[in-house]
């Protein structure tokens, strides 16, 4: 009796041993019947039963293991994994990490030019699969996305087609979502952006909204604000590239900017309002460039060359050799080319009587009776003229008379409103806006120390 047990034992052992998931789906089923327990009922209501409660207790036989075993071969599931693709991976490697035992999917993957061309060598790309009870693959799945500005992505799907495995690989458009963001400045703005996890394409969006309104350059204070509402681009529910900023909120020394954008119907393009319908987009920019810093101002000063005091007709901006320049404003470039002392110049007029003059550039990017909008890069920073080190001179010019680039640029006022047509759709959409923008401002903010 005794050598009896000990056999029955170990075959039970090797059995649990060979097929554990069957164990543990066996023992799940014991407990939801109650197998050898009691079955009791009780009533969870407030006021106590009015009805007598009886305990009712039944026996349960459990069916052998092995009978269980082949009752479970009756049934199927699926299960769902996810794994990122490594550059070292191979086909067995990647479906070991995905929980898969299938050489036969294994063999197709490595043979499939496709596959090997979408899945292998390349880091970092989604996966997901699906199998059966028996780990065997039913599906696998990755995307990508071939061209960072466009508005598809390319999806593999390779699938269970009888004995065997297909392919085909798909065109899907991205799926716009919407994310709120915040952030306190501690220290700089890129330093705020990147503490709060804000892409580095929303910043730029942002700080171009209301670069009309606020100097980004030198006008930002330690405890000053955003909050952003943006679109998220989404390939199979995974954040893909960042889009438009829809609305934004920037708080400096406690004077509140806000914007969203509005397409009015049939217009061939957007832009930027206030919540009042005033576009934001003024003639000019405050600034030549998106990054510098003010190394001479307007008037009179020691020239650094000559040695004595002259006056300084423009502005002076300290920036690395090859940082792009901007126009201001649009215009038509009425000279490309070398000037004196001023070495490369671009000469650009604008509307009335207002012309611009960039100077010192390493590079030209723009000829004579070209047509160019505000903010396009017309050249680079350089060290060309009379110049000790690699910076941008810019002088704005009234009828031809230089005057102080940073007094006329911050007075301008040429704001553009909602069309009367477009005054209902605006206010509807501001109405929502509002609701949004308040939501990501009391979200927790990103502290940056």
């Amino acid at each position: 009796m005794k050598q009896h047990l000990v056999s029955s034992g170990l075959a039970l052992a090797d059995f649990i041993q060979r097929h554990p998931h069957r164990i543990t789906a066996a023992i799940a089923t014991l407990l939801l019947t109650g197998a050898g327990g009691a079955y009791a009922v009780a009533n969870l209501a407030p006021d106590a039963p009015t009805e007598p409660v009886r305990l009712v207790s039944v026996p349960v036989t459990p069916a052998t293991l092995a009978a269980q075993d082949n009752a479970l071969d009756q049934f199927s599931f699926t299960l769902y994994r996810s794994e990122t693709t490594r550059s070292t991976d191979t086909p067995e490697a990647l479906l070991g990490r995905l929980n898969i035992a299938d050489p036969a999917a294994a063999r197709f993957l490595r043979s499939n030019a496709v596959v090997r061309d979408a899945l292998f060598k390349r880091a970092g790309r989604p996966v997901t699969a699906e199998a059966d009870q028996h780990q065997a693959l039913l599906s696998l799945r990755t995307h990508w996305v071939e061209d960072t500005g466009a508005d598809t992505f390319k999806r593999l799907v390779v699938e269970k087609s009888g004995n065997g495995f297909s392919v085909h690989v798909e065109d899907a458009p991205l799926q716009a979502t919407q994310r709120l963001v915040s952030g306190v400045i501690r220290s700089s703005l890129f330093a705020a952006t990147d503490a709060a996890d804000v892409p580095d394409s929303v910043t730029k969006q942002m700080t171009d909204m209301f670069d009309s309104e606020v100097d980004f350059h030198k006008a930002l204070y330690k405890g000053d604000r955003f909050a952003i509402v943006y679109e998220s681009l989404e390939a199979d529910g995974q954040p893909v590239r960042a889009g438009r900023v829809l609305s934004a909120e920037f708080v400096n020394r406690s004077k509140v900017h806000q914007a969203l954008w509005f397409k009015e119907d049939g217009a061939d393009k957007g832009g930027y309002y206030n919540f009042d319908g005033q576009s934001l987009r003024k003639a000019y920019l405050l600034s030549p460039m998106e990054v510098s810093r003010i190394t001479s101002g307007f008037g009179s000063r020691k020239h650094p060359i000559l040695g004595y005091q002259r006056d300084h007709k423009g502005v002076d901006y300290g920036a690395p050799t090859g940082t792009p320049v901007r126009t201001i404003g649009d215009g038509v470039v009425t000279f490309a080319g070398v000037q004196h002392g001023y070495g490369n110049v671009i000469q650009i007029k604008h509307r009335n009587q207002d012309s611009t003059l960039y100077a010192h550039l390493s590079e030209i990017d723009v000829k004579v009776g070209d047509n160019v909008a505000q903010g396009e890069t017309v050249g680079r920073v350089g060290q060309t003229g009379w110049a000790t080190g690699p910076h941008l001179h810019f002088e704005f010019r009234v009828a031809n008379e230089p005057v102080n680039p940073s007094e006329v640029l911050a007075e301008q006022r040429d704001y553009v409103p909602v069309s009367p047509g477009g005054k209902a759709a605006f206010a509807k959409l501001a109405a929502g806006m509002k609701l949004q923008l308040t939501a990501a401002a009391n979200t927790t903010p990103a502290n940056f120390e």
